[in-house]
């Protein structure tokens, strides 16, 4: 099962607060253990949203929107993708990860859809198509 694991952004971060030092070093070991346990795969800390824009889509329209964006809480910090056997297994991670901002923080885990979840769907064409994606991605 692969999950998304999501940093939730806070005020201070929304700031471009950085880290305290030796909060790198935490999560550098706790991403050693995750690789270690064959769970991490990929992971990234994200700049604040003022450093983002958003595409808004209605129909063919495209509209540009420049960060900040409201709300911090509902922002994302940063991510890890994790392969585990289930999501009891991803939240037992979890708990093991320093706090990863220096007050009150959340972190959440939302599962991937994989392409057996579109069995109803998917016709032959389209499974091909993404196939092939996924082959030229090694995955």
């Amino acid at each position: 099962m692969r999950v998304m694991i999501f940093v939730k952004a806070t005020a201070d971060s929304e700031k471009g607060l950085m880290p305290e030092p030796g909060m790198f070093e935490a999560m550098g070991k706790f991403n050693e253990e995750l690789i270690k346990a064959g769970i991490m795969q990929t992971g990234d800390g994200l700049k604040p949203t003022s450093a983002g824009k958003r595409v808004a889509f209605d129909g063919p329209n495209r509209t540009v929107i420049d960060g900040p964006f409201a709300n911090p809480n509902n922002q994302v910090a940063g991510y890890w993708i994790w392969t585990v056997k289930d999501m009891d297994e991803a939240v037992a991670w979890v708990k093991k990860c320093p706090n990863p901002m220096p007050g009150p923080s959340e972190i959440e885990i939302r599962p991937h859809y994989e392409m057996e979840d579109f069995a109803g769907v998917l016709t032959p064409e389209a499974s091909a198509i993404h196939d092939g994606n996924r082959a030229k991605l090694g995955r």
